[in-house]
């Protein structure tokens, strides 16, 4: 039985990003990236990449093959349009927005209406560390910030550098 996982901002092969995640090397972190992945995605797993395999470059690209299971990707701000061709070499599938089981899935987070009244939730990444908030408010007054639960964040920070299922983003289906 095949498992579908979702993880973003892979950021192979951008130097400045491995440091700033706290790796010695670019080499480093992205062989990092490939242990986890490989150590919970088996051969026929689908794995949906949100954005940012590399940092606009395809020189990278090849590392994809190193990673288990079919890959989908949905484009994120970092991945170039004229690379999508060298891309789709490594992947199943690429696009600017997806849907699985009823749930939308980008590189960034959308507009809080479109999940007032499209969707219910989103899968995404690009904000790495951070969360989507959403002010609380009593009688028309903002009082505080909280964690907006309809955002899934699943940049590497946010996931161990690990794809994770729906159950593990706490998502009934």
């Amino acid at each position: 039985m095949s498992v579908v996982r979702f993880i973003a901002d892979l950021h192979f092969g951008h130097e400045n990003m491995a440091l700033h995640r706290g790796f010695s090397s670019v080499e480093e972190h992205d062989e990092h990236i490939i242990k986890m992945w490989n150590s919970v995605v088996n051969k026929r797993d689908l794995t949906y990449i949100l954005g940012d395999v590399t940092m606009e470059s395809s020189k990278s690209y090849p590392l994809l093959d190193r990673l288990n299971g079919r890959k989908k990707v949905v484009l994120g701000n970092h991945d170039m349009p004229k690379d999508v061709p060298e891309l789709m070499k490594y992947v199943d599938q690429v696009g600017a927005l997806m849907r699985y089981k009823g749930i939308w899935m980008s590189h960034c987070p959308v507009h809080p209406m479109e999940l007032d009244h499209r969707v219910k939730r989103i899968i995404h990444g690009h904000i790495h560390e951070k969360f989507v908030e959403k002010w609380v408010t009593f009688f028309g007054f903002n009082l505080f910030k909280r964690v907006d639960r309809r955002y899934h964040c699943v940049s590497c920070e946010h996931v161990n550098y690990t794809p994770v299922t729906l159950a593990q983003l706490g998502i009934k289906r």
